[in-house]
C-alpha cells in the first residue's frame, strides 16, 4: 500500500534522478522533512496534518524496506529490523503526540543519511 506511493511521489517530483543511490538519499531526506512537518503539526495541535506527515514518513520507510536486497546478508537484515522499529516509533508518536519519538526517528535517519552519503561518495 505505502511502498508504491513513496516511489511514485519521488518519481513524479524528480524525473531525472541520477541513480538508485541518489534515490535512497532523497528518501532519507524525505523522512527527515516529513518528521519536521509532523513535529510542527504536534506543536500546532493539528491532528490532521500530524497524521498526514507521519503517514508520508511511514510510506517512505515501507518503500525502503521493499527495496532491501537480502543477498547483502546481515546489513539488509539489520536495516529491515531498524526500519520496522522506526515505523513503530512513528506510530507511537502519532498516537501519543510524542515529539520525542519523532526526534528519535529523525536522529536515526540523520545518521543513516550521513553514512549513506559517505558510502556513495567513496564508491
Amino acid at each position: 500500500m505505502y511502498g508504491n506511493t513513496a516511489h511514485n511521489i519521488y518519481a513524479q517530483n524528480n524525473i531525472g534522478i541520477e541513480s538508485p543511490q541518489k534515490l535512497i538519499e532523497m528518501m532519507y531526506e524525505g523522512v527527515l522533512r516529513f518528521n519536521a512537518q509532523a513535529k510542527k503539526a504536534i506543536k500546532d495541535e493539528n491532528i490532521e496534518k500530524k497524521t498526514y506527515w507521519i503517514n508520508r514518513a511511514v510510506a517512505v520507510i515501507v518503500e525502503l524496506i521493499s527495496i532491501l536486497d537480502v543477498k547483502h546478508g546481515d546489513v539488509a537484515l539489520y536495516l529491515d529490523g531498524l526500519y520496522n522499529y522506526e515505523i513503530k516509533l512513528l506510530m507511537q508518536a502519532n498516537m501519543n503526540d510524542d515529539s520525542a519519538k519523532l526526534d528519535e526517528v529523525s536522529n536515526v535517519f540523520k545518521s543513516l543519511l550521513e553514512v549513506w552519503r559517505e558510502k556513495t561518495h567513496v564508491e
